[in-house]
């Protein structure tokens, strides 16, 4: 039988999503990929495997999944009541889905998007170099029930019972901007009020883009009115007609007419992407100094990562199968340490 994930129900907006597609810009094509980057850094972590690999993207919902050979799992981002055959699993870790066996994740307690992860990946033919649905430009498509997705093979089958704690990044907060080439299109007094204003994301947004809301009046440039179409890039903020800030994600145009205030590093892109509709942010000027050594330190922590692995212990009143496990000196047979 084939390697495969079966998905029996799938919510609106679940996506096969990798890194994206860099490079395009000239040609049209934003680059795409995973709207949290960093929750697809967790999961491969979790799964000891190349951070390359495609997962299962799940906006807002989750849906119910089987696979047909046991497989290794991890879930990352934001978090979503996740359980094996009815027994609620831990979010942000690794465990093993057995064949055969139901897989239900439900909707998003915090943040707007949740990953599922298996280890081999998904085996979905590439388009330019990657895996990822892009809907805006039609490559590929949302995942419909009962679609079969193929899964790569498992470099480390056995490796499971494992959790990393997420970095905050569900519920709003601080998101650090650069200024850019059109910042001085508004005056220092429209500037500052734009970077102590306190922000309310809009429920109008997508993997395209973000509007944000604030109370009071917009923000305006008369030079705005001159601007050109001209290239846009994902963390972009433009300042649409009526003054509201719209922050660009990974799959907006590539040319865009309206004057930006500033970029969003993409190191802090996933806040923006995970806050739920009415979360509130705020925008900080960083110079592009500080920008640059934000981004080594992202790096840095991405790279880090497996340092913070950990053991995820398993609450033995909730283990059915306990006679199966060894515990002679305290060390199990089974690796699938679980903890609601």
């Amino acid at each position: 039988m084939t390697r495969a994930l079966i998905i029996h129900r799938a919510g609106p907006g679940m996506t096969v999503q990798d890194a994206g597609r860099p490079g395009y810009l000239a040609y049209g094509l934003s680059r795409g990929g995973a709207a949290d980057r960093l929750a697809l850094a967790e999961g491969a972590t979790l799964l000891r495997q190349d951070h390359g690999f495609a997962a299962i993207e799940m906006a807002t919902m989750g849906g119910e999944f089987e696979a047909t050979e046991d497989m290794r799992i991890a879930l990352t981002g934001a978090s979503m009541r996740a359980s094996i055959d009815g027994t609620r699993i831990a979010w942000n870790a690794s465990h093993l889905l057995p064949a055969g066996v139901r897989l239900s994740i439900g909707a998003c307690e915090t943040g707007s998007y949740g990953y599922l992860h298996l280890g081999g990946g998904i085996a979905t033919t590439p388009t330019l170099g990657s895996r990822s649905a892009h809907l805006a430009a039609h490559i590929g498509a949302a995942i419909p029930g009962g679609a079969s997705l193929g899964v790569g093979p498992d470099p480390r089958p056995a490796d499971i019972g494992q959790v990393l704690d997420a970095n905050a990044r569900f519920d709003g907060g601080t998101i650090r901007v650069v200024p850019g080439p059109q910042t001085d299109f508004f005056n220092i007094t429209e500037q500052e009020r734009f970077g102590a204003m306190t922000f309310r994301r809009d429920t109008r947004g997508n993997r395209m883009g973000v509007r944000l809301l604030c109370d009071g009046d917009g923000f305006h440039s008369e030079r705005g009115l001159s601007v050109l179409s001209e290239v846009i890039v994902p963390g972009d903020i433009q300042i649409t007609g009526d003054g509201s800030p719209f922050v660009l994600l990974g799959e907006c145009q590539t040319t865009g007419g309206y004057p930006r205030i500033g970029s969003v590093l993409p190191c802090d892109l996933p806040i923006v992407a995970q806050a739920r509709p009415g979360a509130t942010l705020r925008c900080r000027f960083v110079t592009l100094e500080e920008g640059v050594e934000a981004e080594r330190r992202e790096e840095t922590h991405r790279k880090g990562l497996r340092n913070r692995l950990r053991p995820l212990i398993r609450d033995p009143h909730r283990i059915h199968d306990l006679l199966s496990y060894q515990l002679i000196s305290g060390v199990t047979a089974g690796d699938d340490l679980e903890r609601s």
